[in-house]
């Protein structure tokens, strides 16, 4: 699959609501609900199922299909979604749950669907990382982390948990918007290649849109990069910038570590046996692992290029500092021997000391009538003979 372009109307211009706001903002929303999971899992048994606080109702989808029928609905309950299911056997069918806010019904869907509890676990803790499991008659458990921008550039980032079977595939996530709409636009096309192969190909095809859509968001931080990179000259609020770049580099290594899971993921799908993963579904995985190694090299050049613009953004600031201390440093040289000039002139000593006559030892311009002109003259010389050896030097700008 061609990875996705990101929106024209998200460039290096656009800005959050908040100017001086995260540009990204799902670091601080995952080490939240991660932190509450812990509170709420802790002491529990291995494989207790815990619905967190604010879980959505669920809500049941079931696309049901071969090479020459589809069909699509939403079931109003459990009941209804498996009895669709049972009656039609001959057909490979995708269960997509959509919120995970009823504990009765995930337990119905462990028993029904033969789910260990730990792999149940891992889906309703919504942040595992993405990995792959084998279990019972050579069924695959899948995770994967789904990644999406919105017109602020905040980034949404979300859990697929993905279980297959002879004849289906069962999907869960907590949210119901998702980035899966392309994949069943293209199971409702009649030539669609995914109604002619297994179902452990709709397991492949969801990993591959998964995968699709870091591009997008990886071509919005390489824009925001670039964005930074011009206003690094011009912008004057130097803590609002630096504040920036810390928090977009914070947020590339974040998405490193969501890419590097889903490579190794791969990487182990393509090391099972035949008879787990066929032959001829592991060439598509193959392509899908070459997807993530992309994505990796982007998000690895991104965070250099983050690291390039703090050293940028840092000489920069040095190098104003430099010229505020070279005027500083100018003006200081300048009024020095003027003062060491004001300073012995004011020392008020008597060149007259009657009744012995004159002081042939203090100064004699006091009592002279250019005197006055004669020194505010020297100083000038001075002045002027100090600012021609800094042009002289370069200390003032280049010389023609």
């Amino acid at each position: 699959m061609t990875p996705q372009t990101p929106s024209p109307a998200l460039g290096p211009a656009s800005e959050p609501a908040n100017a001086d706001g995260p540009a990204y903002s799902f670091t601080d929303r995952e080490a939240t609900l991660q932190a509450r999971k812990q509170t709420e899992t802790l002491g529990q048994r291995p494989g207790a199922l815990v619905i967190r606080e604010g879980a959505l109702p669920p809500r049941l989808f079931l696309i049901s299909y071969d090479e020459q029928t589809l069909t699509e609905q939403e079931c109003l309950s459990y009941d209804e979604l498996w009895a669709s299911f049972q009656a039609h056997p001959e057909l490979r069918h995708w269960i997509d749950v959509r919120g995970y806010g009823d504990l009765a019904l995930m337990e119905r869907l462990m028993h029904d669907f033969a789910l260990h509890p730990l792999q149940m676990e891992d889906v309703l803790g919504d942040f595992q990382r993405a990995k792959v499991d084998v279990f019972d008659n050579n069924r695959l458990f899948l995770v994967s982390r789904m990644t999406d921008f919105t017109s602020d550039l905040e980034i949404d980032d979300d859990q697929l948990s993905i279980f297959t079977g002879p004849n289906y595939v069962l999907t869960f996530q907590d949210d119901y918007d998702d980035c899966l709409n392309s994949l069943r636009v293209r199971l409702r096309s009649n030539f669609s290649q995914i109604k002619r192969k297994s179902s452990l190909y709709l397991a492949y095809a969801l990993s591959d849109v998964v995968i699709d859509h870091y591009f997008p968001t990886m071509a919005a931080i390489g824009d925001y990069i670039e964005g930074l990179e011009e206003r690094i000259f011009s912008e004057r609020r130097e803590r609002r910038m630096l504040n920036r770049i810390l928090r977009i580099k914070k947020d590339i290594v974040r998405f490193r570590r969501l890419v590097y899971p889903e490579r190794d993921k791969i990487s182990e799908i393509l090391r099972l046996p035949e008879e787990v993963v066929p032959e001829d579904v592991k060439v598509f995985f193959k392509d899908l692992y070459d997807h993530a190694m992309q994505a990796l090299d982007l998000a690895e050049s991104y965070r250099e290029n983050i690291t390039s613009l703090t050293e940028l953004f840092l000489s920069d600031q040095s190098n104003r500092m430099n010229e505020v201390m070279k005027v500083l440093t100018i003006i200081s040289a300048i009024f020095i021997p003027l003062s060491f000039v004001a300073g012995v002139y004011g020392m008020n000593f008597q060149r007259e000391a009657p009744p012995a006559g004159p002081n042939p030892l203090n100064m004699p311009e006091l009592y002279s009538p250019w005197g006055y002109p004669g020194v505010l003259a020297f100083m000038t010389l001075m002045v002027a003979g100090q600012l021609y050896y800094f042009w002289r030097k370069g200390w003032l700008g280049k010389q023609r």
